[in-house]
């Protein structure tokens, strides 16, 4: 046997990663570490459950329908109770935006620094076909006074006020991917141990790639930049990978390169994607990452955010790609603009 083996490190932990970067924050004495940690241990929870739900019976409907107006699946719920319960046990947050929640949920730690905005489960309806799917959760640190309630000021900031965003994606190996500002690691899930351990550290995102992802089934009604956009990808020979799971879909693209588009349509004239707790935290991932996010024609970041659920279009992924989308966008908002004039 070869005994240097046996000797072989096993990685850098989460927890231990953590730790040696609390330093990047003088503001912070440790709430914000800790705050990571608590979503790390739900994250661990769901991950057991998504593992064991065809053998316990929580795969398929739970029969409610959420804020969004979409049919829950019995995970949603679950994962929203573990994660809703990590937050308030942990007592660094004082209030919670979550997709299956109506109204902010105030954890009763008024004293707590932070707010979450979250997406407990990610493209839960793919969980009866095995597909991938994740959790997406954006921090923040609130801006009314410690001592009271979170207020709607403190969960409707900007995401350029993010002070750390990541997701965790649960497929053939669970992956924690994170950013406090200071690019972006991803952490993989050693079940045997109950650990994440360090496996992808400092992600870069292609400047380019060949891959473009898009419902085209709303094709019909594409705006023409964005028909144009994906005709550029048709034309160049461009690989289609759409899985119908965010988290799945942006995590292949990130290191892969490529572009994930979810324009307005017709069906969603607004488009379909939540600002707060999906926009948001992977645009900050992503220009992190080196890559970049935008509506089409302002940097998602910067939208100002009006409502807790509000809904944008996005165009996410490697720079260069998104960049020629928002010009291609922004070439028939002009030809739009000038046909209105002349009309009048």
């Amino acid at each position: 046997m070869d005994h240097n083996k046996l000797a072989l490190p096993v990685g850098t932990t989460l927890d231990r990663f953590i730790m040696r970067k609390q330093e990047d924050f003088p503001y912070a004495t440790g709430e914000l570490s800790q705050l990571l940690r608590d979503i790390a241990l739900a994250a661990k929870i769901v991950n057991r459950e998504i593992n064991r739900s065809g053998l316990i019976d929580i795969a398929g409907a739970y029969g409610n329908r959420n804020v969004q107006g979409e049919d829950q699946q019995k995970l949603d719920v679950i994962a929203n109770i573990r994660f809703i319960r990590a937050l308030r046990n942990g007592g660094e947050v004082c209030t919670i935006i979550s997709e299956e929640d109506d109204e902010m949920i105030q954890t009763g730690n008024n004293q707590g620094k932070y707010v979450v905005a979250i997406d407990p489960l990610d493209g839960s309806s793919n969980i009866d076909v095995n597909v991938s799917i994740g959790t997406i959760f954006s921090i923040y640190r609130r801006v009314s006074p410690t001592g009271r309630e979170g207020t709607t000021a403190d969960c409707l900031q900007p995401g350029t006020h993010q002070v750390a965003a990541g997701y965790v994606i649960y497929g053939s190996s669970t992956m924690l991917v994170y950013t406090t500002g200071n690019g972006v690691n991803g952490f993989t899930y050693e079940h045997s141990l109950g650990e994440f351990f360090l496996s992808h550290p400092d992600i870069a995102t292609p400047r380019t790639g060949n891959i473009y992802s898009i419902n085209e089934g709303s094709s019909d009604s594409f705006s023409p930049g964005v028909a144009a956009f994906v005709k550029h990808c048709k034309d160049h020979s461009f690989s289609a990978r759409y899985i119908g799971s965010l988290v799945a879909d942006f995590h292949r693209n990130l290191l892969k390169g490529g572009i994930y588009m979810y324009p307005a349509t017709a069906k969603s004239p607004q488009g379909k994607l939540r600002l707060m707790y999906e926009c948001n935290p992977l645009a900050f991932i992503v220009e992190q990452a080196g890559g970049r996010s935008s509506n089409g024609l302002q940097r998602t970041m910067e939208i100002e955010p009006k409502t807790p659920h509000e809904r944008c279009p996005i165009f996410i992924g490697s720079k260069e790609l998104v960049e020629h989308a928002e010009a291609l966008i922004a070439q028939e908002e002009k030809v739009g603009s000038k046909s209105a004039k002349a009309a009048r």
